[in-house]
């Protein structure tokens, strides 16, 4: 009896401690799966950061851009008030994400769209202020796709964690949601460079 009952222990103890190893790794892969969202979700927000200082110098180059150009283009005042109206929308305390995004690409579109409208009035084109405005510009929204792409990149590798198994089952009790990508326009292009400008 006594030996049975040493038998039973030793059953019972073994047990838990194969349940307790099976735990451990559990643990320890749960863990690993934690910190690669984490590690993942702080490179997107990272990379974001520096799309964002970009951004917001361009936010800044917006509104000397419109002063330059507005005394010569008289027809375009619409695309001057989309513009200034999308900026203010962009820089806006609070504005999600998804929001800003939108209204970056928005922003990228109509600019594009004013530097082609340019060719129209030749004594802006041959104004230093404005060359020295765009030849700007053109370095920016070049560093803009850079780092868009960049963003995109670690955008990808986070939204695909947050979605294969079984970093989705953490995912899901964590609540790590996915993150929006920065889309280009379709058939986007750095604004026209001054030589392009020029015809040379």
């Amino acid at each position: 009896m006594g030996y049975m009952i040493e038998v039973l222990t030793s059953l019972a103890v073994t047990g838990l401690f194969a349940v307790g190893g099976i735990l451990f790794v559990f643990l320890i892969a749960l863990a690993f799966m934690y910190n690669s969202l984490i590690s993942k979700r702080n490179a997107v927000e990272n990379t974001f950061a520096s799309v964002d200082v970009m951004l917001k110098k361009r936010h800044d180059l917006i509104p000397n851009l419109i002063s330059t150009v507005k005394g010569y283009m008289k027809h375009e005042r619409g695309v001057f008030e989309k513009i200034t109206e999308l900026r203010a929308s962009a820089i806006k305390p609070g504005v999600p994400v998804e929001e800003k995004l939108r209204c970056e690409n928005q922003l990228t579109g109509l600019l594009k769209s004013l530097f082609v409208s340019v060719e129209n009035y030749p004594q802006l084109k041959a104004s230093e202020n404005f060359m020295h405005l765009q030849k700007t510009m053109t370095e920016l929204e070049e560093q803009i796709s850079a780092a868009r792409r960049a963003y995109n990149a670690q955008v990808l590798s986070y939204n695909n964690a947050v979605d294969m198994f079984p970093t989705n089952i953490i995912a899901s009790l964590f609540r790590f949601l996915r993150k929006p990508f920065f889309e280009a326009e379709s058939g986007e292009k750095t604004v026209p460079s001054v030589s392009e400008k020029l015809g040379k």
